[in-house]
């Protein structure tokens, strides 16, 4: 009942209201420097989406969408520039798109109570809501993503991998390093030996560190990679002929721009996916006709199909169904930050909720609360076909080790709670 007279009510606002002004969405992108590659599709698909919802339904229940682009160059600096100067605008919500940045905007963005949504990566602990009160990071986060990643490789050598050599690749940053807890907790409970090789900005001299994999042996390696450090690495790995179907990396080392330059070298090297990869949707016709055939896309308008661009047409949507279910709680279309935090924190999609929305089958259902911030944490395995120049899905949903990720969470969340005297909340 609750639910309906909201509904009725925001109808009224709509039918009854004066004009209204618009739902300020800030995009931090990058389309130039090192990581541009892999940063241009994401921006693109997030702008398109956002151009669909205005040019097919009229905006987001009647209020149209304001996107605000500032460039970061992939600089936490520039990061927090772009916050700065756009906050004011009324931005509903923020993806950073870097987990330097994301680190440095948790405390600004909470301050100014605005959401940060940094989906998939970021600060992994902000899961728990009940100390990230701003912050949220689902479907799921890099956590989950290594033991998915760990999960995978127990499937396939019949759930016993103890003595066996995994060695991680990463961006010597703070995303990089951000698995690094978990993957030596999840050693400590599967035996395997872990190797740590980091790799310095912007990733482009790894000789040493493929050497080191060339001499130690590993049986599996994994890749926290961005940019042009990962087709660097897969390049690397084909050089050394490591068995390509035991490089795994995360769902931010797995786009075409990664194995493309590779060649025939990248086949059959696997990633995560946080989505189904593709463009065999329903949502591309509505796209090809709304926004493509019309001339407005975002950048070029050559990204569509491709794994980021589908990763930044998903963070739109799931902004997009946040701000519907801030509308509804609130019986206002045009809403405030505040509000939006609510809606993100209520948000709820089924697998009908993402068929209905023209992705059936695309990313997991999930649900986030108050305590969860981060989605269910699922993803899958896809691997490269060089030949076909695809990824294929070769899992299906697997679901990390909440038995070591929650408690991860708790510890480190609770002493950030108390460095910064955060009071829990959510009772």
């Amino acid at each position: 009942m609750k639910m309906k007279l909201a509904t009725l009510a925001l109808g009224a606002v709509m039918a009854a209201g004066p004009a209204l002004a618009d739902l300020v969405m800030p995009s931090l992108s990058y389309r130039t420097g090192p990581y541009a590659a892999n940063g241009i599709p994401f921006a693109d698909g997030y702008a398109d989406y956002f151009t669909l919802l205005n040019e097919r339904d009229g905006g987001i229940g009647g209020v149209p969408v304001r996107l605000l682009e500032c460039e970061t160059g992939y600089n936490t600096e520039k990061g927090v520039e772009c916050y700065e100067s756009t906050k004011g605008e009324g931005a509903l919500v923020y993806q950073p798109l870097s987990t330097g940045i994301t680190y440095q905007l948790i405390p600004k963005g909470t301050a100014d109570g605005i959401p940060i949504h940094s989906m998939g990566y970021g600060r992994t602990s902000a899961k728990n809501g009940k100390v990230f009160s701003h912050v949220f990071n689902y479907p799921a986060n890099y956590w989950d993503g290594a033991s998915i990643a760990i999960k995978h490789i127990l499937d396939v050598n019949g759930g016993d991998i103890n003595g066996k050599k995994v060695a991680l690749v990463y961006h010597n940053s703070a995303y990089g390093k951000e698995p690094i807890r978990t993957l030596e907790e999840l050693a400590n409970k599967h035996g395997y030996e872990l190797s740590l090789l980091p790799v310095d900005h912007p990733g482009q001299e790894q000789k040493s560190q493929w050497l080191q994999i060339r001499r130690e042996k590993p049986d599996y390696v994994l890749m926290w990679g961005w940019g042009v450090m990962n087709q660097v690495a897969i390049q690397e790995a084909a050089n050394i002929r490591f068995p390509m179907e035991n490089f795994i990396g995360i769902w931010w080392s797995g786009s075409e721009n990664d194995v493309l330059p590779v060649g025939d070298g990248a086949d059959g090297y696997k990633a995560l996916a946080l989505a189904n990869p593709g463009g065999d949707y329903p949502i591309y016709a509505d796209l090809q006709k709304h926004v493509y055939d019309s001339g407005k896309a975002a950048g070029a308008g050559d990204q569509m199909n491709t794994v980021l661009y589908n990763r930044g047409m998903y963070a739109a949507l799931l902004a997009s169904e946040a701000v519907k279910k801030a509308q509804e709680i609130h019986g206002e279309a045009d809403i405030t930050p505040a509000m939006m935090r609510d809606g993100m924190e209520a948000l709820s999609l089924s697998e009908e909720d993402m068929a209905a929305l023209g992705l059936p089958d695309f990313g997991p259902a999930f649900t986030v609360t108050c305590e969860n911030h981060g989605g269910g944490g699922l993803g899958k395995v896809q691997q490269w076909d060089a030949k076909a120049e695809k990824w294929s899905v070769i899992t299906d949903w697997i679901e990390s080790d909440k038995s070591v990720i929650d408690r991860l969470v708790a510890e480190d969340s609770a002493a950030f709670a108390a460095e910064n005297n955060i009071q829990e909340r959510c009772n």
